[in-house]
């Protein structure tokens, strides 16, 4: 049950926020593909192996962020995600952070 005070939000801005971070959750997809590439180099070495490990790792992080924050916006009314965003901006100037290490290898 909903409470008394919450109206349906006619705009959808849930929905439209979800798609978000789907498509956010698909660009993640390609940076970690990018991140692994290196790894997959016949003269690759340990370091090229731990940035593809950094980077599945981080990927693995923001999956699970996304889909934390679509189950919170499904909810009604929607519930705040302060916690999730933070956390999502961290891992996402930690995975910037990566791929400036991997571009620099």
């Amino acid at each position: 049950m909903s409470p008394p005070d919450w109206t349906p939000d006619h705009g959808a801005s849930a929905e439209r926020t979800r798609l978000a971070w789907r498509r956010t959750v698909l660009s993640a997809s390609v940076v970690g593909l990018l991140a692994a590439r290196p790894a997959f180099h016949p003269d690759a070495g340990a370091p090229q192996w731990i940035g593809a490990a950094l980077g599945g790792l981080g990927w693995s992080i923001l999956v699970a962020l996304a889909y934390r924050r679509a189950r919170g916006l499904g909810r009604r009314p929607p519930h705040p995600g302060r916690r999730t965003i933070t956390a999502y901006a961290v891992t996402t100037v930690a995975l910037a952070a990566l791929a400036s290490l991997v571009v620099m290898l």
